[in-house]
């Protein structure tokens, strides 16, 4: 009985790694395709869901996305904890076009899931942004608790 518990166990975190190498290689190809679009402005007009920008800043705000991707996909595959993911946020929302981003996005954000990791770290993101319009010189402070939720 405890050798099937074992590899019942074992058989579990074979899927959750499968899991995290899918998460990672989805996350490839979505950069690919957002580096290509950054390249191309024909693409980028493709990928955006933004008007009445110019190319440039279409091409920063494709940026801007895949950089919170990624700190968001750091999360997801263990790389960093919640108290780190926070700190990452924490210096990106200090950034102009990724504030900027933000705010052009909030409505790509009113559809995400209750209770999903991207709906809670959205609205970490959302706690920074207010805090840091409150008092951006004491950013490094700025946020919601560095407990992850739930906890």
């Amino acid at each position: 009985m405890a050798q099937i518990a074992r590899l019942g166990e074992e058989l579990h975190a074979i899927g959750r790694e499968l899991r995290r190498a899918n998460e990672i290689q989805v996350h490839r190809l979505l950069t690919e395709q957002l580096d290509r679009a950054i390249d191309d402005p024909t693409l980028a007009a493709a990928m955006s869901t933004l008007s009445g920008i110019s190319e440039h800043k279409r091409r920063q705000m494709l940026f801007a996305n895949r950089e919170y991707a990624t700190i968001l996909l750091s999360h997801r595959t263990g790389t960093i904890d919640w108290s780190e993911l926070l700190g990452n946020l924490r210096v990106l929302c200090r950034n102009e076009v990724f504030a900027e981003y933000w705010e052009r996005t909030v409505e790509h954000r009113r559809s995400l899931a209750a209770g999903s990791l991207e709906r809670l770290v959205g609205e970490a993101v959302d706690t920074l942004m207010e805090e840091l319009a409150d008092d951006p010189e004491e950013w490094w402070i700025v946020g919601p608790s560095p407990e992850p939720p739930g906890d």
